[in-house]
């Protein structure tokens, strides 16, 4: 059967599904959003540089994209629920055994490797998954885009609530405070248990998808230009906190820049999406780089004050998880939703890949040199890259043939 006829599984109907991943991409994206307010107390507290923090965030982020393809493809085979539900465990103990972490090989296995992992397996993309299959082609592009809008929503609410913790019981307590976000996550997986509903069309293994999609240029470009997302997320979201601190303003003001990057976001991701199922996806995805390339640019030109920042934020958020809708729809336009969590979460690995470096070298170039400045440049010229390459992307569903008949 199709998507758009899959029928309601019980009390699983599309709504409670859309509802119930959009929920999950909140506490997922939100938790996780605030990680960076965390950067500057965990290493004063413990005598480090930025460079250990840094690190494990990279590893994490590493961990969070390799681990996708896997959760996906579980996901695939024998639904979100379960998949939900362990990386759930895993990331409220990463998040709750951070406060007691106090070298960097302990910070580095529960910030790096047991966060990362949960993140894996939580993650909005493979929420996204199961609510691009139980909506409508022609819905789909728009579900997409109410499900990253509610993870930038999650980002709005819970990096405040993060600094607001820190400031009422230190930076240890609130980490506690914060796992129990990441529970919650189990119960509202059951929303997604079952199995993935069929797919109209010629039947096609796991291992013939990724040979497919293997063998088209497109889904390599979208591979190269989604490393580019990943870098400017992540270094920002990581570092920006401490930047502004550096630059002499408020420690809360970078919270509330990260909050309005959220809140901006939510109508972002959501027009995005609605636009991504009428227009162009690939020149939408273009003219999101370029812009991001521009807005960096004049913010780095920019005298530093409250308002710059805020400024920034602003249009940085409209920009920020936009590309995910039309990333993601595009991988279901041009190869199908049926293995969608599994090609996606590969397209997703490389944008970890670039979460790494970019959170990474932030840290590594400050404690070199003392500023952010090369990152920020190299930012901008990540953008112009990512522009150019999701250009030539054909955006064509792949046409078929049905399996002889016996």
């Amino acid at each position: 059967m199709s998507a758009q006829s899959a029928p309601a599984f019980g009390w699983r109907t599309p709504l409670v599904v859309i509802l119930a991943g959009c929920t999950i991409a909140l506490l997922n994206f939100g938790t996780r959003a605030g990680f960076g307010l965390f950067m500057e107390p965990i290493s004063s507290a413990n005598g480090w540089g930025r460079e250990v923090f840094a690190l494990a965030i990279g590893v994490q982020t590493v961990l969070w994209g390799l681990g996708q393809p896997f959760a996906g493809a579980f996901a695939d085979r024998y639904g979100s629920a379960r998949v939900l539900a362990v990386g759930a465990l895993f990331y409220a103990a990463g998040v709750a055994l951070t406060s007691v972490s106090t070298t960097p090989a302990t910070l580095g296995l529960t910030t790096g490797l047991l966060v990362g992992i949960g993140l894996a397996g939580t993650s909005f993309t493979v929420a996204l998954a199961a609510i691009a299959r139980m909506v409508s082609p022609e819905r789909r592009s728009w579900a997409l885009g109410l499900g990253t809008a509610a993870g930038s929503l999650g980002q709005f609410l819970m990096v405040p609530l993060g600094q607001a913790f820190i400031a009422a019981y230190g930076w240890a307590f609130a980490l506690l405070l914060l796992s129990l976000f990441a529970l919650a996550i189990i119960p509202l997986s059951t929303a997604l248990a079952g199995k993935t509903p069929d797919i109209a069309g010629p039947k096609q293994s796991m291992g013939e998808a990724l040979k497919e999609a293997g063998g088209e240029r497109s889904y390599w470009l979208l591979i190269a230009g989604f490393f580019v997302c990943g870098f400017h997320v992540s270094f920002i979201q990581t570092h920006l906190p401490a930047y502004v601190v550096d630059r002499g303003l408020d420690p809360r003001t970078g919270a509330w820049a990260l909050a309005l990057v959220g809140l901006a976001n939510v109508v972002g991701s959501y027009t995005a999406g609605v636009l991504g199922g009428k227009h162009s996806k690939k020149y939408m995805l273009s003219f999101i780089y370029f812009a991001r390339a521009i807005v960096i640019t004049v913010f780095v030109l920019m005298p530093m004050t409250q308002t710059s920042v805020l400024i920034f934020a602003f249009f940085m958020g409209l920009l920020w998880l936009s590309t995910v809708p039309l990333t993601s729809g595009l991988v279901a336009q041009i190869f199908g939703p049926r293995y969608m969590a599994t090609l996606f979460g590969i397209v997703f690995f490389s944008h970890q890949v670039g979460g790494f470096l970019g959170v990474w070298l932030g840290g590594r170039l400050f404690d070199l040199t003392g500023s952010y400045d090369i990152v920020w440049w190299i930012s901008a010229a990540l953008g112009i890259f990512s522009a150019i390459v999701h250009y030539p992307i054909d955006e064509r569903p792949l046409v078929r043939a049905a399996p002889a008949s016996a």
